[in-house]
């Protein structure tokens, strides 16, 4: 696909637009600077160019390949519709957002793919929020590198980010429910706008999402008050039984008299379309562990579709040597005794991990898919080991999630 004259204006009216999003940031970055002391402006602003390269990078891709971003700009543009005729959950959300950027701004698709890049951005900001703000203690891995830094410019994670579509918003809308829980009474905002974010563009997900912040809730060791978690948990099963149908209906499950033996044959029928695509993966006769493994690590060299599976392939074999650092028998009294915030990410993380197994047999789509929950596993890794260190200078294990003292770095 050549680039012509339109586009060449088109791509002239993102470079004006750079500098709006880059001033906006900072005044961003100057607000949560006066709230956190923690807060590094110069590592965000590296994260920040950082990710727009990758918006750059998605956008060529978008060229020469096929890619859910074209339709997202262009069925808002169809002639007789308004704009809340796209309100709805999953596409159609999409394209509620957009419609008044293309039509009544006048928004290009360049400057689309900038705003949804930026979006994406976002949700790094509040995923460093959420990982710096519980856990003040620096880790390092492989010997020199801070963990912190390497989750935060992990490639894969910004790719699928980068563009016009569900990734961007689904993960800025993750990582500001899981920001915004840990103070709930003071960040109710941030919390609602999360949890629509989520529900609207990904139900399942939603519903994923709650029943592991349920569970931490439940189950955490900070002490609440019986009343106030029956509180919680008749709130929680009221919006799920009124939000139901929307959640059931994203596996055409409305209207099911059987509920489990429709899902096993939704799963299944799903899982044999996304088979017969070039990337598939023949998971049928898989165990649950190489489905798991499969859906969490795949793929590895040996498996990479082309050579963005190569690149993807690097940061796999990340995963999986992250992974091995938790493997292991402390972890499990750790994690009975962890706090809300880390039961609700391991709990959401493996629920969804689990569910996705059934329906995941395409290696494209899995590396799509677990990139908007990865960071829930990078939280637990980073806590534990946070933990971990603690335990071995003697500092209590408070002093990392409750305290904004600088502890000192060590390897």
């Amino acid at each position: 696909m050549n680039l012509n004259p339109e586009q060449f204006y088109d791509i002239a009216q993102v470079v004006f637009l750079i500098p709006f999003l880059y001033l906006l940031t900072q005044y961003i970055f100057k607000q949560l600077r006066k709230k956190h002391d923690f807060f590094s402006v110069k590592l965000m602003n590296r994260l920040f160019f950082y990710h727009l390269f990758f918006g750059a990078v998605y956008y060529i891709y978008a060229l020469f390949n096929r890619s859910d971003s074209v339709r997202y700009y262009s069925v808002p543009q169809k002639d007789g519709y308004g704009w809340f005729d796209f309100f709805g959950t999953e596409t159609t959300f999409i394209d509620f957002i957009s419609y008044p950027f293309i039509n009544g701004l006048g928004f290009s698709y360049e400057m689309m793919m900038l705003l949804f890049t930026w979006i994406g951005f976002m949700g790094f900001v509040f995923a460093y929020l959420f990982f710096k703000e519980n856990i003040s203690l620096n880790v390092t891995v492989f010997k020199r590198v801070d963990l912190l830094t390497l989750i935060l410019f992990l490639p894969n994670m910004h790719f699928w980010t980068a563009s016009l579509g569900k990734g961007s918003l689904i993960f800025l809308g993750l990582m500001l429910f899981a920001y915004s829980i840990t103070k709930a009474k003071t960040r109710i905002l941030g919390l609602v706008l999360g949890s629509l974010l989520v529900f609207y563009i990904r139900p399942h997900i939603f519903l994923l999402l709650i029943v592991g912040a349920l569970i931490g809730f439940m189950t955490g060791k900070e002490k609440i008050a019986w009343k106030m978690k029956l509180t919680v948990l008749g709130v929680i099963l009221a919006g799920l039984f009124l939000l139901q149908d929307q959640i059931l209906a994203v596996v055409n499950l409305n209207n099911s008299q059987n509920l489990i033996a429709d899902f096993i044959q939704f799963t299944s029928n799903r899982s044999e379309a996304l088979s017969s695509s070039g990337s598939g993966v023949n998971m049928a006769g898989y165990s649950l562990p190489e489905k798991i493994f499969t859906f969490w690590f795949r793929p590895l060299f040996f498996d990479a579709p082309g050579i963005l599976g190569v690149i993807v392939s690097v940061e796999n074999a990340i995963y999986l040597l992250l992974f091995l650092k938790i493997f292991r028998m402390n972890f499990f009294k750790f994690i009975l005794n962890a706090p809300v915030n880390v039961k609700m990410s391991l709990v959401l993380f493996l629920m969804t991990s689990f569910a996705m197994t059934f329906v995941m047999s395409n290696l494209g789509i899995i590396i799509r898919q677990k990139s908007m929950i990865m960071y829930f596993l990078f939280f637990v890794i980073y806590y534990f080991l946070a933990h971990e260190k603690s335990r071995s200078l003697g500092l209590k294990f408070k002093s990392i999630s409750h305290s904004n003292e600088r502890l000192p770095h060590a390897a």
